[in-house]
This record gives structure tokens, sequence and C-alpha cells, in this order.
């Protein structure tokens, strides 16, 4: 597997792992909740192919230090994002965002400075209200889910998990996405995560959607169960931009049809044009 986190960068919210492939011009990855980079696995040999790929799991996520008195808010990772940009001296890179990345790749745009040559936001949180009913409902009760039993927990984070999917995918992906919740760390981290939901770190960028000044495509699984298709028009609308579904994917194209997301990818003219020559 291409897909690893052995490098370590130090940054404000504590150790970022990290890795990297490929040659040729930058492209960075932004993972979502609750994944980690590892999401990005099945489609990181045709990206290296053609690109300089970046990846990392955010602070709070995957390999990444989770201290539970850190917070890793959408704000914090806005920050680090920018953080993670200048350590790898990346001046303008093309960025592939997910769920809540495209609102981490967002803030760091719009409030943090960072330029990009391109943005493409998938299935990506970034307007308000966002969450699902269990999740505003863990929001709501973290303190009576943190001492549940682990075997309880793990059931709990691979039936959220799994919800987000509009078809099955390789158990073993499924595993792989669970498995860094599951140590003590990782159960405080992923509850934290609920607690430090807030509306606002989208409603501080909403009104500058419009003025970003790079090229954003909005691309979307039609079937996603969490963030509906109609939320993908509203922000694409609100960016100015189209949006362009993915047939019979879920909230995880990545993993559900990856081969069919790159194919989407170079059908967009201008959409991450080095792609074309895979």
């Amino acid at each position: 597997m291409l897909w690893n986190v052995n490098s370590k960068a130090e940054t404000s919210a504590g150790t970022v792992a990290w890795g990297k492939a490929g040659e040729g011009p930058p492209l960075v990855l932004a993972h979502g909740w609750p994944w980690s980079s590892f999401a990005w696995h099945r489609v990181l040999l045709p990206l290296s192919h053609v690109y300089t790929v970046y990846w990392y799991d955010m602070p709070g996520f995957g390999r990444s230090a989770k201290d539970p008195e850190q917070p890793t808010g959408l704000d914090v990772q806005g920050r680090v994002f920018k953080e993670m940009l200048d350590f790898w001296k990346l001046e303008s890179p093309a960025v592939f965002a997910h769920d809540f990345g495209g609102a981490v790749t967002l803030r760091a745009h719009l409030l943090h400075g960072a330029s990009y040559e391109e943005l493409v936001l998938m299935n990506a949180v970034a307007l308000s209200p966002w969450g699902s009913e269990f999740f505003n409902h863990v929001s709501r009760h973290v303190d009576a889910f943190l001492p549940l039993p682990l075997h309880i927990h793990a059931a709990i984070v691979e039936a959220y998990i799994r919800g987000a999917l509009a078809d099955d995918i390789d158990p073993q992906d499924v595993h792989d996405l669970v498995s860094p919740w599951l140590t003590v760390e990782g159960r405080i981290s992923f509850y934290g995560q609920f607690a430090q939901a807030d509306d606002r770190f989208t409603d501080e960028i909403a009104d500058k959607l419009g003025s970003t000044d790079c090229p954003i495509t909005v691309l979307w699984g039609e079937k996603d169960p969490w963030i509906p298709l109609e939320r993908g028009r509203a922000l694409a609308d609100k960016i100015g931009t189209p949006l362009h579904p993915l047939k019979d994917a879920g909230h995880l194209p990545q993993l559900e049809a990856p081969r069919e997301l790159l194919q989407l990818i170079i059908s967009l003219p201008g959409t991450l044009p080095e792609l074309e020559k895979v």
C-alpha cells in the first residue's frame, strides 16, 4: 500500500503524522471527520503518477497526537492546515478536501492566507447547520458516552462510519477507519470532536465563500446519507460554481467509487489537469 504516515511534523496543536508520494506539481489531501488520511489510500497511486501528493492526519485524528487537553475544532484545524503548507514549503498547491476538510481548507484560505492553485471540495462540510441527528445527540451528551465499555464504543464507531456509506466497502477499509478510535486516547478524542463541533466555525466564512481567489470545484456523492445533494447545490451556489454529482456514491466516494471519482475529475475542464496524463 502506498499510504503511510511515517513522517512527523510539530504544529501548534501537537505532533502530526504525514506522508508523501510521487513527483510533479504539489497536491494536498485534506480528510474529514471521523476519518484520517487513510480514507484517501485508494486514489493515491494514480494521483502520485502525476503529482507530488501530500497528506496528513489532522491533530486528534488517525495517528497524530490526541492530547485530551488540546482543542482540535475547525478553528484549530484551519490554522494547522496553513502550518502544514508552510512546513512543506508549498506556496500554492492544488488541494482536494473531503467532509469537514472543506471547512478546514476554506478557513485556511479565507482567514489564514493559504493560497491554492485549485480547490476541489467533495461532500464538504462548509455551511451551517451541519451534523446528523446522532451527531447532534452525542454533542449534547458526551459525558454519557465516554464511560461506555470498549466493545460498545467500537460498535458505535463502526455503525457511525457505515452510516456514511451508500453501499458496502472493503471490510479491511472499515477496520482501518475504525481502529484509531479504539485506543484510550482515541476514544476520548472521538467524543471530543462532537463536543467541539460549532456552527460558528462555518458561519465565520459563509459570507466570504463567493470571494475566494482560486478556482473551486464542488463534487458530491449523490446518495450521501449525511449531507444530501441539495446541501451540495447550496454550497456550490454560494461559491458561484456548478455542482458535479457522482452517481451511486455516498459520503465517501474516494472509498466507495475511487475509479469513478477520478474519471469525473478528469472529465471536468480545468480540474486537476495533470490527471489527464494517467
